[in-house]
């Protein structure tokens, strides 16, 4: 079965061949008809080596070295062309190689139509075995890619929320990181139970669906988010996504300017340390500014606790707890008794007796705006004793 005068004629056209192969090609596949994307010189180069390959083949015993096929999806996924598109048109560059084998051949009276039937198989064959390669290294590729990418992106994003970052850095992580150079812009915090889990997870295809523009990193004890709010309702809009995760989230407030984002993640964490009890929940540094600055400062918190509330700390379980609970219905009721009991489901006065004996004990009255103001810092920093030692200063 001898066709080596066929592939010697055609090696002989090689440079034309590569040429009208690449012509082809440009021709019939969309994504190659884009001379800034795959300029004419490369394809060409391509499709000859990609010919000499198939050739050589044909030429010498034993496997060839498949380097052309698999720099051929390696350049592609380099290039963005679909990996569908790169395969179709390596068929098309061995269909063309085929047809000109079988013209060739006419020439040539030696080889006989069953030498060609059989080659026809081998031609198919060989086809397989490269397109696996050109498949196999744009894949590698695309993965090699994905990785640099989320790397640099990850280093993009610990820029931002770090502050380590320039001007005119500042507006290419904006760019490279799809979000608009001015805000509004929130960031939120939200507390992972173990490392490396995300508490968020399915919460960025949610804000993707509504048009929220966001980058996140994963830390080991929190996933930090940066969102772009593009309209009016896009905050509460956010807030309802991450209220649907279940998960542990301060948020902080607004701002419009990427060199604010290490404050505002500060805010977030702080509004993070702040969220009351251990379950699930969202809670917003603006929602309650007061509750933020005591969890701003934990030392100096818990001090004003031991010098405001202590008498009462000491008090055995049931009564501190009745007094501290009435204190913050009473609080919440915007100093009404009567609004207070109904929370309670006491009766007004006896709402009254409990303030008269936190009055007592703590020898303020909650009728001096200061004294009741130094009860209502106390009285939260109480509360959240507990969430102190997780605040990021």
């Amino acid at each position: 079965m001898d066709i080596s005068g066929v592939v010697s004629a055609l090696h002989a056209r090689l440079p034309d061949l590569g040429e009208r192969m690449a012509q082809r090609i440009r021709s019939d596949v969309d994504a190659y008809k884009d001379e800034s994307l795959i300029p004419f010189d490369s394809l060409r180069r391509s499709c000859t080596a990609n010919a000499d390959l198939v050739l050589s083949h044909f030429r010498r015993a034993g496997e060839q070295d498949p380097s052309p096929a698999r720099e051929t999806g390696r350049l592609r996924a380099e290039q963005g062309v679909p990996l569908a598109d790169t395969l179709h048109a390596y068929r098309i560059g061995f269909e063309l190689v085929w047809t000109e084998m079988l013209t060739e051949a006419r020439t040539h009276p030696e080889v006989s139509d069953a030498q060609l039937v059989s080659q026809s198989a081998e031609i198919w064959a060989l086809f397989g075995r490269y397109a696996e390669a050109v498949a196999a290294a744009y894949r590698e590729t695309t993965a090699e890619l994905t990785s640099r990418r989320q790397a640099r992106r990850s280093a993009l994003v610990e820029a931002l929320f770090t502050g380590v970052i320039t001007d005119r850095t500042l507006w290419e992580a904006a760019r490279e990181l799809g979000l608009p150079d001015r805000g509004p812009y929130l960031v939120a915090a939200a507390a992972a139970d173990a490392p490396g889990e995300e508490p968020l997870a399915g919460t960025e295809a949610a804000l993707r669906q509504a048009q929220v523009r966001f980058a996140w990193r994963l830390l080991p004890d929190q996933q930090i988010g940066l969102a772009a709010l593009p309209t009016a309702t896009a905050e509460g809009t956010c807030l309802r996504i991450l209220r649907r995760a279940g998960a542990r989230v301060g948020v902080s407030p607004c701002f419009h300017s990427l060199r604010d984002t290490p404050q505002a993640l500060r805010f977030a964490r702080l509004a993070l340390a702040g969220l009351p009890g251990t379950g699930p929940g969202v809670a917003r540094f603006d929602d309650d500014p007061l509750a933020m600055v005591v969890a701003a400062a934990p030392a100096e918190a818990a001090h004003l606790v031991e010098v405001v509330l202590q008498p009462l700390l000491d008090l055995p379980a049931a009564e501190r707890a009745r007094l501290l609970e009435t204190m913050e219905h009473w609080f919440a009721a915007a100093g009404s008794a009567v609004d207070a009991a109904r929370s309670l489901f006491v009766h007004p006065n006896t709402v009254r007796y409990r303030l008269r004996r936190v009055e007592e004990l703590t020898a303020r009255s909650l009728s001096d705006p200061r004294a009741a103001a130094d009860i209502r810092v106390a009285l939260l920093a109480a509360r959240r004793a507990s969430a102190f030692s997780d605040v990021i200063q």
